[in-house]
This record gives structure tokens, C-alpha cells and sequence, in this order.
């Protein structure tokens, strides 16, 4: 079976902007989280990434046009700027690998997916959305634009009564249902408006204006002559701004393929790039696609990664209302008192490559190898793990790998705080023997909705490159006495010897799985 190593990585996550500080953080057992500010005053612990997209600049501006950052910054979601960011860190740690994925043409790929998508500019776009909306039906639903309206207001009584379908008058319902009450009234007679229909065939004219001659000179011509003629409109009526006109665009560049998009155009990368999506497993899914593709021989590199924007006000109360959230202002800790647990956001990436061809051209294999990833569905719960299903992802990557469950010897749990921390220890001990040495990470950096998967993974892989298990907020007194009583041997607060093949499973919303075996550098091939 074809080889396949790590040759770059790049990290954005809480109190870490780089991979360096966070092999660092990962040397000490406290947790990264800090308290939410999106609601006001709140319980609410989440991991915001330490992220200055700024200290990218010099990189970009000495590949790409003066405008460009610019660009970026301004058009761009978190979820796109953290890929950029971990994607330049990742070309750092092997010189010329920047021109080798160039190189290499469609033999390059990049797979990176996001859990959530661009969470941060949906909100924005929605906000703006409803702003201008309920500005828009005050104007042409006020009655001194609006004839019906005066109309009705003119009627008598029994006159009123043709008009069966209008909404009651805000003024004659409680406070507590008085906004509700006017956007229903306002909707109503601006739908109602002649005066609207009359603004609205004038726009239609302007919109129906064709382009005419050469294609280049006549498209700026014709877009400057129409919106002059809708600059007058607008004076004429003395009208907000439509609301189509308040959507930022930024809305369709950030949809869920853009942060790989935008890696190939910051690498110059030209072959496939797409988007896996799968929750908590986003990493280990496009893991395994990257180590398809290099092992059918369709690609020499892939570029692999999960990226998140930073907890939002949507996000966190999500999570809450999910009742997989904690909210008592403390760290909850895996296996602990499985009260829930913290949302964080940020991005993870690693350039993986054929060994052979990597090594051959000199470049220098990072941290760990991985030798399978075994995926499976639950096909059973939106959010609640199965029995079944993360057995097959465990027991189709060991029989992959070639790796016998005697030989396992550490073990990276999904682990999330919540009740299922108790089912994932059972379903882990039915596979590999009570001798393995287990961790659980999220205590530290929290959960990032398709990042978490890979900071998991990539704490493993440092900490085996320097023959340790990096230490965790997790203390022997913590330990939960239902799952003290299944297993003894965790990683707590202090770092302990790491040897041996190594397991980590990664279980996501919608009952995904991803479980991907990895052996030392050290080892020789299967």
C-alpha cells in the first residue's frame, strides 16, 4: 500500500495563531477557553481563535497585486481568511513545497471543508436583509404613499369589510405583540401600494435596458446609464434603498467551497478543489479522500483541512437549544461531569503527499504517518451517536491499516462532555484492549464544529513527534465514576510516554464518523 506522509501544517485556534504556539499551549494542562461576549452578560464559555489576518500581509503582498489583502479582508469570512492563514503557515515548514504544489499542476489537490460555512456573513446579510426590508414597507406602506391605505382608513365600518384579509391595527393589540402586529400591517399595504407598482414598472424599464456595440465599453456604459436613471428614481420618490439592494454579495463568495477556492488561487494550485462536509468529521473525511486520491495515483499533494469562523450569538444558542452546549461559566471537561460542551472556532491544515515522491525530492515528513481512515454513518440520530456505526469506522480502519487491536497503544476520543463520552469509552473497548492509553482534548481548546477533529489529530501528532502524550485539564478525582469503573488509563494533567500505533475517532451531526489509524515515522510500511 502506497505511503503517504505529512509535509506541512497550519493551525489557527484559541490563545494559538500558529502551529509553534500551539504545540507550546499543548505543553501546559489548562484549558484555552474564555467567556462569550455575543449575548452580553452570559455563561457561556467558547474558544475564539487568536487570528490577526494582518500578519499574513507581507506574504501576499509579495505574491499578488497591492489590492489584493484588501480584497480579501473586505470581501472575505473568517471561515476563508483562517484556511489562507494555516495554508501559509503549512508551506513554511518544508522550502519549496510552495513551488511544488505549483509544479505538480492537476496532481495537486486541496480538500478543505467547514462544519457550519460562513456563519459570520449569513448573519450580517440576514441582518441587513430585514433592516431595509421593514424600512422599505414603512415607506410605500405609509399611508401618504399609499392610496388603498388611505382608502380603507377613509371607510366606514361595514365598507371595511371588503376587505377581508387585512391584518388588525397594530394600535389595537398589546404591547408585548405590537412589533409582530406592524410588520404584518406594513407588509400587507406596501403589497397593496399603486404608488409601489408604478416605482416598480419604472425599474423595470431601467433593468430591461440592453447592452449595445462592443462588449467591454458597452457593458461599463450601459451599467453607469442605469444607475444614474435609478439615482433619479430613488430622488423622485424620495425612496429607501430596495431591499435587494442591501445583500452584500459577500453572500455568494463565501459559500462552503470558497476556503478551498481560495487556497488554490493563494497557491497558484490548479487541480481539483472541493469541499467535504461532514460536521465533526469534516478533517478525517478529507484525510481519507486525500489518501484515496495519492494512493490511486491521481495525486502526488493534497491539501487537507476543516476551517470554522470564530463562536457566534446563532452558533453557541444553537448548541445550547441542542442541549449539547454547557452554560454554567465553568470549563467542562470529557469524561468528567458531562454537562455539555464549548463551541470554538478556527482552522486546521496539513499538506499530506506520496512518501516516496515527497521524501525523494527532499522534502522532510512531519509529525506522525497516517495508514487508514475508516468512515461510516450512523443512519440512525441527527446528533445522538449510535453503537453500530462508530464500530464500523474503527473496524474498517484496522482492517485497512493491516493494524491488529493488540497493537494499538493510545487512543484519541471524540469526546465532547456530553452523555455519550460514557458510550464512545464502551464502543472503544469492545475494539482495543484495556491497556491503551486514552485522551480527550476538547477541556482544552473546545469544540470547533469541523476544525476540533483536526486539532485533536494534529495534538497527537506533535506530541508523538516529540515521544510524548501532551498533557489535559483532565484530573484523576474528575474522572466520571461511571467511566472510572470501564477504564483507568487516561491522559490527565500531566504528559506521559507516547509510542506505539496510534487511534483517533471523530463522531459528527448527522452520525458521520471518521476513525484514522497512525503509526511513528519510525515504523516501517504495513
Amino acid at each position: 500500500m502506497k505511503r503517504v506522509g505529512i509535509f506541512g501544517w497550519g493551525i489557527v485556534a484559541p490563545r494559538s495563531p500558529n502551529i509553534e504556539r500551539f504545540a507550546a499551549n499543548l505543553a501546559r494542562s489548562e484549558s484555552w477557553l474564555a467567556p462569550f461576549d455575543g449575548f452580553g452578560p452570559n455563561n457561556f464559555l467558547v474558544g475564539t481563535p487568536d487570528f490577526r489576518f494582518e500578519d499574513y500581509r507581507s506574504w501576499i503582498d509579495a505574491r499578488f497585486p497591492p489590492n489584493r489583502f484588501t480584497q480579501l479582508t473586505e470581501k472575505m469570512d473568517p471561515t476563508a481568511l483562517h484556511a489562507i492563514g494555516a495554508f501559509i503557515q503549512a508551506l513554511g515548514q518544508n522550502p519549496g513545497m510552495e513551488t511544488e504544489l505549483q509544479t505538480l499542476g492537476t496532481a495537486a489537490h486541496v480538500y478543505i471543508g467547514t462544519g457550519v460555512g460562513n456563519l459570520p456573513t449569513i448573519s450580517r446579510c440576514t441582518l441587513d436583509l430585514y433592516r431595509a426590508q421593514r424600512v422599505w414597507n414603512r415607506f410605500w406602506g405609509d399611508k401618504q404613499r399609499n392610496e388603498a391605505l388611505r382608502s380603507y382608513l377613509a371607510a366606514s365600518g361595514e365598507d371595511r369589510l371588503a376587505w377581508t384579509d387585512a391584518p388588525v391595527a397594530p394600535s389595537s393589540v398589546p404591547d408585548a405583540l405590537r412589533d409582530e402586529t406592524e410588520e404584518a400591517w406594513y407588509a400587507y399595504w406596501t403589497g397593496h401600494s399603486s404608488e409601489l407598482a408604478q416605482y416598480l414598472a419604472t425599474l423595470a424599464q431601467i433593468e430591461g435596458m440592453s447592452l449595445e456595440g462592443d462588449v467591454e465599453t458597452g457593458k461599463i456604459r450601459l451599467m453607469k446609464e442605469k444607475q444614474r436613471r435609478k439615482t433619479r428614481l430613488q430622488e423622485e420618490w424620495g425612496a429607501p434603498i430596495p431591499p435587494w439592494e442591501s445583500v452584500s454579495p459577500n453572500l455568494i463568495w463565501n459559500i462552503h467551497n470558497t476556503p478551498a477556492s481560495q487556497v488554490t488561487m493563494m497557491g497558484r494550485i490548479h487541480g481539483l478543489s472541493l469541499a467535504p462536509v461532514a460536521a465533526c468529521s469534516t478533517f478525517g473525511v478529507c484525510l481519507k479522500l486525500a489518501l484515496d486520491a495519492i494512493r490511486r495515483g491521481e495525486a502526488k499533494a493534497v491539501v487537507v483541512g476543516a476551517t470554522d469562523p470564530p463562536p457566534t450569538a446563532l452558533l453557541v444558542g444553537a448548541f445550547y437549544r441542542a442541549r449539547v452546549s454547557s452554560a454554567d461559566a465553568a470549563t467542562s471537561r470529557p469524561l468528567t461531569g458531562l454537562r455539555g460542551t464549548h463551541v470554538s472556532g478556527g482552522s486546521v491544515l496539513w499538506i499530506v503527499g506520496d512518501y516516496e515522491y515527497m521524501t525523494a525530492k527532499g522534502f522532510r515528513p512531519l509529525g506522525m504517518e497516517p495508514v487508514a481512515v475508516g468512515v461510516s454513518s450512523d443512519a440512525e440520530h441527527i446528533i445522538t451517536p449510535s453503537r453500530e456505526g462508530p464500530l464500523l469506522a474503527m473496524r474498517q480502519a484496522l482492517e485497512v491499516s493491516g493494524v491488529k487491536p493488540e497493537d494499538i497503544a493510545s487512543w484519541d476520543l471524540h469526546a465532547t462532555a456530553t452523555p455519550g463520552d460514557f458510550l464512545e469509552m464502551e464502543n472503544l473497548l469492545e475494539v482495543v484492549p484495556g491497556t491503551v492509553t486514552v485522551t480527550a482534548r476538547k477541556g482544552t481548546f473546545g469544540h470547533g464544529m469541523s476544525a476540533g477533529g483536526g486539532w485533536e489529530l494534529t495534538a497527537q501528532y506533535l506530541g508523538y513527534e516529540r515521544g510524548i502524550l501532551y498533557p489535559t485539564p483532565l484530573t484523576p478525582g474528575d474522572l466520571n465514576p461511571e467511566i472510572a469503573r470501564l477504564h483507568d488509563r487516561f491522559v490527565f494533567d500531566d504528559a506521559c510516554k507516547a509510542a506505539g500505533i496510534a487511534g483517533k475517532l471523530s463522531m459528527g451531526i448527522g452520525g458521520i464518523n471518521a476513525c484514522v489509524i497512525s503509526r511513528p515515522l519510525s515504523h516501517n510500511s504495513v
